[in-house]
């Protein structure tokens, strides 16, 4: 709902074009980064009337601004020279020339133009500046023809490139070129060069951009047809947005095409007409389209695009062909796919905001969300493709930022929540741990490794026979108080009483890495808490208590289960089955606390243990080592004990059941385990099995 929400509000943002700076900024970023030269870029070569060039003109050759047509001429025949493919410069020679010779220099000019293979010619259009409204009648018309052109006319986007004013070349220009091609062009609102129009209509003419009429000059056959917004050039389609426009695919700075400043072509021209060296090869300029134009600050050609903010009339011009040559003009994506996605990604951003539990995971959600769109944009761009990321970005900003307030907002019944559910499990302690910290807390089942730890009290049958309820109600609250402050303190998890027995692990729902020597530790503190009360629960009570603990690790699925009503967090699995046999396996051993070979992998050297037997309990076939914990100080004060029971376990696994029988016997006295063993013994010498592996069958639980 949170996702939908955001999309509903990002979607109208974008279609009533609200959003059109925010996807400008973004686009100009992608242009930055991505911009490279096309197959083509090779082919364009740029003149470029510069500040050096103006300076040097005026220095050698006494030459104002604006410069005699003469010098024109001069560079268009170097062009010719070299065997330039089109010759096209972008400038507006709407007047005639005022230098000292007249009319001879706009005639020098044109006779120079006259001898070009392609030349292409300026002319400017507008809606309300312009010399006439008619096609001059000395200037032949174009013999443009472009099917369709009659039908587009007639639609929104025909009617915007009409253009009611025009301003021409002078005569011997414009009757000398091979086309004449429109300067004009409408910036985006924020004043940047993102698209340009291909063609406009004037008096009923066809009239292509200057770009266009570079390459047509370049490529008389090729056809042209529109519709459906749509212009096709020979086999290519330029898509032509609402205002009749396409998306520029930029080569990158100016200086992705090869250059030369004017002053150098005028110099070389003339040294090559003195007989001398040219400063520039001829050859530079072979089988390429050459554009001319100013650079010069003070000239006025700058144009703000997405890779500058100054760049050169002349380039945008030198982009279009380039575009056109190369056939990878940038295509916009489809509105209703960029409506589609802002749908999804506002939804993800929805959920992912929404499972964001911490500061920690909303921030995530930001840093990873937020770029994907960015992402798709630079992938599309690769593609030439303009993907409009700004409503994506909107929808997942908005998301967000939704799902944190409704998080925040919530965060105090999550708080209880936490605390009303874990409170007959958990120490305080811990709970505070969940409540600051809640990604720790995985609701519903999952599978974990857990250190299980079952307990109970030996006996305890005969002991509730002998008490009155009120009594027996007292000492288990006093037994189990004492040894659930144990198991909090190791943090442990109480998973819940029965009578008198404890089931508790560890693991879960806080990851506790050592978690097998905090059982284990847990146990042997139970064990001695108990020993220290035990004479004052039998001054209060008249009975002994004495428990049986086992514990074992492994994996379980662990969470909140039972019904929708009444549920209780929990595990299930066989690690769990398995340390409750232990538990009972204590009466068999004459133990206190039995652990799993599982958990002695996992302990360490911080406990001492000694191996008890290899056992195949109730209800499973593989055997099981088994282990006595103990503190190691408690180890070391029987250590030669421990070591002459290891020696005759050894002798038991092998088979020598007489020499382990005498070892046993030694230490019955002292030791309830060897005492369980002497029995063992003897009934193996009066009965051998016929397959000893070692492994004592429990036949009981």
């Amino acid at each position: 709902m949170i996702g939908l929400v955001a999309s509903a509000i990002a979607v109208p943002l974008f279609l009533g074009g609200w959003l059109e700076r925010l996807e400008s900024i973004s686009w100009d970023f992608r242009v930055k980064q991505m911009a490279k030269p096309g197959r083509a870029t090779g082919e364009i070569r740029l003149i470029l009337l510069d500040q050096t060039s103006l300076d040097f003109a005026k220095e050698q050759y006494k030459q104002y601004w604006p410069w005699d047509r003469t010098a024109y001429a001069r560079i268009t025949d170097f062009c010719k020279r070299g065997g330039a493919k089109a010759i096209i410069f972008d400038l507006l020679f709407t007047e005639p020339s005022k230098s000292a010779i007249g009319a001879e220099d706009d005639q020098n000019f044109g006779s120079s133009i006259s001898s070009s293979k392609c030349f292409v010619a300026s002319m400017t259009l507008s809606r309300e500046q312009g010399s006439t409204v008619k096609w001059p009648p000395e200037i032949p018309r174009e013999n443009t023809h472009v099917t369709g052109l009659q039908e587009y006319l007639l639609t929104g986007a025909g009617k915007r490139l009409t253009m009611p004013r025009a301003s021409f070349p002078i005569p011997e220009i414009a009757t000398n070129s091979t086309i004449l091609g429109s300067v004009f062009h409408v910036p985006d609102p924020d004043g940047k060069t993102r698209r340009v129009s291909p063609f406009f209509i004037f008096d009923n003419q066809f009239i292509p951009s200057l770009g266009l009429a570079a390459f047509l000059a370049g490529n008389h056959e090729t056809k042209l047809t529109v519709r459906n917004g749509i212009l096709q050039i020979g086999t290519q389609d330029v898509l032509l947005d609402k205002h009749g426009r396409t998306i520029l695919n930029y080569r990158g700075t100016v200086e992705a095409y090869r250059s030369v400043n004017a002053a150098a072509v005028l110099n070389s021209e003339l040294r090559l007409l003195e007989g001398k060296k040219p400063e520039v090869d001829p050859a530079f300029f072979n089988n390429t389209y050459v554009l001319f134009g100013v650079t010069a600050p003070g000239l006025m050609d700058l144009k703000a695009t997405p890779i500058s903010k100054v760049y050169p009339g002349v380039a945008v011009h030198a982009t279009m062909l380039d575009n056109l040559l190369s056939g990878d003009f940038i295509r916009e994506s489809e509105t209703g796919f960029i409506v589609l996605l802002t749908v999804l990604f506002g939804v993800a951003a929805g959920i992912g905001g929404r499972f964001s539990q911490n500061g920690t995971q909303s921030a995530l959600a930001f840093l990873v969300l937020l770029p994907l769109p960015m992402i798709m944009g630079f992938v599309a761009y690769s593609r030439n493709i303009w993907l409009h990321v700004s409503a994506q970005e909107v929808s997942i900003a908005l998301a967000l930022v939704s799902a944190a307030i409704l998080n925040y907002a919530t965060e105090g019944k999550q708080k209880r929540f936490i605390k009303t559910a874990f409170r007959q499990y958990l120490s305080a302690e811990v709970i505070e741990k969940l409540v600051r910290d809640p990604e720790h807390l995985k609701l519903g089942g999952e599978t974990r490794e857990l250190s299980i730890f079952f307990s109970d009290v030996g006996g305890f049958t005969g002991i509730s026979e002998v008490l009155t309820p009120e009594q027996l109600t007292a000492l288990l609250n006093e037994y189990l108080t004492a040894m659930t402050e144990i198991i909090y303190s190791e943090g442990g998890t109480i998973d819940k009483y029965e009578g008198d027995a404890i089931i508790a692990f560890w693991n879960a729902p806080l990851d506790l890495p050592d978690h097998p020597l905090h059982a284990v530790t847990a146990a042997l503190k139970c064990n001695r808490r108990l020993a220290e009360l035990r004479p004052v629960l039998k001054e209060k009570y008249g009975k002994d208590l004495f428990a049986r603990i086992g514990i074992n690790s492994g994996p379980v699925v662990v969470g909140n289960m039972g019904s929708i009503q009444r549920f209780n967090y929990t595990f299930l699995g066989d690690a769990g089955n398995l340390a409750s046999r232990l538990e009972g396996l204590n009466k068999q051993f004459g133990t206190s606390i039995m652990v799993s070979e599982f958990t002695f992998r996992l302990l360490g050297s911080e406990i001492a243990t000694r191996e008890i037997s290899s056992v195949r309990v109730v209800g499973r076939k593989i055997p099981v080592r088994v282990y006595e914990p103990m503190f190691k100080e408690d180890f070391d004060a029987r250590a030669d004990l421990m070591r002459d029971f290891s020696k005759a376990l050894q002798l038991y696994y092998e088979g020598s059941f007489k020499e382990a029988l005498a070892i046993f016997s030694a230490l019955s006295n002292d030791d309830m385990p060897s005492a369980s063993y002497v029995r063992r013994c003897k009934d193996l010498i009066e009965n051998p099995p016929k397959n000893w592996d070692g492994v004592w069958e429990m036949k009981e639980k």
